[in-house]
């Protein structure tokens, strides 16, 4: 730019546009006037990674949730309708980091499987994945949805292979 008043304008700024600006002011008296500003661009949370886990009865199994959000994303966990408290009762402890937020079972039981809700929310919204704690003899399909045991499947291709060889 080069008049007395100007600015710059970011229409519709996203959280990629943070960083540091500098803006250079100079003339044909003195060197030129360096100013640096950091623009800082808040925006509600989004989770970034939530896997779902398996892990056999009495071994260590850890359910992980990223979020990335500005400020920072407070974390909550849920079995079904239960919020789960980070007090590490009934063997199940909850550590938040940064934008990681870990629920870790140090003893795996029967009673441990099944449905996590990860709820990370700050100023600007809030966001949840569904992330399940399933057993070794359970097939997952990666898209968070419900696990099915081996046996089932076993019996299911067994009867369509029956099916088949009838016709």
């Amino acid at each position: 730019f080069e008049s007395e008043e100007e600015y710059l304008e970011i229409p519709e700024i996203s959280k990629e546009q943070s960083g540091v600006y500098e803006c250079s002011a100079s003339n044909d008296v003195s060197a030129p006037d360096v100013r640096t500003v950091t623009i800082t661009v808040n925006y509600p949370p989004y989770i970034s990674d939530a896997k779902s886990n398996g892990v056999p009865v009495g071994q260590k199994g850890i359910l992980q949730c990223e979020a990335s959000a500005l400020p920072l994303a407070e974390f909550k966990w849920y079995k079904e309708d239960t919020r789960l408290l980070k007090n590490g009762l009934d063997g199940v402890k909850i550590e938040n980091e940064g934008k990681m937020s870990m629920l870790t079972f140090f003893n795996v039981s029967e009673k441990d499987y099944g449905n996590y809700t990860c709820v990370a929310s700050n100023t600007l919204g809030n966001t949840n994945a569904s992330i399940i704690l399933y057993g070794p003899g359970a097939v997952h399909d990666g898209n968070n949805s419900a696990s099915v045991p081996m046996c089932c499947l076993w019996l299911l291709s067994t009867v369509l292979l029956h099916f088949l060889f009838q016709f």
